[in-house]
C-alpha cells in the first residue's frame, strides 16, 4: 500500500532529503583524482551527522558503508575503499541516504571527474539527468505510475542506451524502501495512480551498452556484463495536487 504523508511527515522528509542534496554538494567538491573512495564515505559520514541525521544506508540489510560510490561500469551499491582510487576522467556516481529524526531522504548524482574527451560518456551522464528532469516534469495528483516510468524509459531507449530491469525507483518515508516500486520503463496509463502527499524516490540507472549486470565478488556492487559505462540520478519528490515538488534539491 501507497502511503499518504503528513505535512509534518512531509517536512521531516524534506529536511533528511536536503542533508542529502547538501553532503552530495560537499563530496562533489572534494573529487578530484588521487582521491581515495574510502575519504569521500568518512567526509560524507562527517556531514550527514554534523546535522544531527544518520547515514541510511550504513548497515542497511548489511552494507557496511556510509556511501555508494559506482565508478565507469559500476552502475550501483559500489562500496568505498582505501585502494579505489578516483583517476581523471572517471564517470562517478554518488547514491545516499539519510535518516533524520525517523525519516529518510534519499538521492544520487553522477558526473565526470576532471577533464574527459569521450563525447559518449558526456551524452550519457545528460540522457540520465535529463531522464530524470523529464519525469518529475510529469509528476502531479491523479496521473497513473507508468506515465512515470514511460517518460524515463522512452527517453533513454530514443537515445540509444538502456535500463536496469531488476533495480528501480521506490516510494520513502518511515522506511527507506517503501511501495511502490517505481521501475525506469513501462506503459502509459499503467500501475497505481499517484495521490498528493506521496514521497516517492524517483531513479533511473542506464547504461551506454546492454542493461545486463551481475553483481561483484564484494556482495554488493552492480556492474555491466559488457563493461559499457553507466549512470544513475535520483531525486526524493512529494506529490502535490498541481504539480510536484522536489525535496533533495538546495
Amino acid at each position: 500500500m501507497i502511503e499518504i504523508k503528513s505535512p509534518h511527515e512531509i517536512l521531516l522528509i524534506e529536511k533528511a532529503s536536503k542533508i542529502v542534496a547538501e553532503t552530495l554538494v560537499f563530496l562533489k567538491e572534494n573529487t578530484k583524482p588521487g582521491v581515495s573512495t574510502i575519504y569521500l564515505d568518512e567526509i560524507a559520514r562527517k556531514n550527514i551527522e554534523k546535522n544531527k541525521a544518520k547515514p541510511a544506508f550504513l548497515g542497511y540489510r548489511g552494507y557496511p558503508n556510509t556511501l555508494c560510490v559506482s565508478i565507469n561500469d559500476e552502475v550501483i551499491h559500489g562500496i568505498p575503499s582505501q585502494n579505489k582510487i578516483i583517476k581523471n576522467g572517471d564517470v562517478v556516481s554518488f547514491d545516499l541516504g539519510v535518516i533524520y529524526e525517523g525519516y529518510y531522504g534519499d538521492a544520487a548524482i553522477t558526473f565526470i571527474v576532471g577533464d574527459t574527451q569521450n563525447k559518449e560518456h558526456e551524452r550519457l551522464v545528460k540522457v540520465c539527468r535529463t531522464s530524470l528532469e523529464k519525469a518529475i516534469s510529469i509528476i502531479k495528483d491523479g496521473i497513473r505510475l507508468g506515465n512515470v516510468s514511460y517518460e524515463i524509459g522512452n527517453f533513454i531507449f530514443e537515445n540509444g542506451m538502456d535500463v536496469l530491469r531488476d533495480f528501480t525507483g521506490h516510494g520513502i518515508g518511515r522506511k527507506l524502501h517503501e511501495e511502490p516500486a517505481i521501475f525506469n520503463y513501462g506503459a502509459k496509463n499503467t500501475g497505481p495512480i499517484l495521490k498528493e502527499g506521496m514521497t516517492l524516490a524517483i531513479e533511473p540507472m542506464i547504461t551506454l551498452g546492454k542493461a545486463d549486470v551481475y553483481i561483484k565478488e564484494d556482495g554488493w556492487t552492480v556492474a555491466t556484463c559488457d563493461g559499457s559505462y553507466a549512470a544513475h540520478f535520483e531525486h526524493t519528490v512529494c506529490v502535490t495536487k498541481n504539480g510536484v515538488k522536489i525535496l533533495s534539491t538546495l
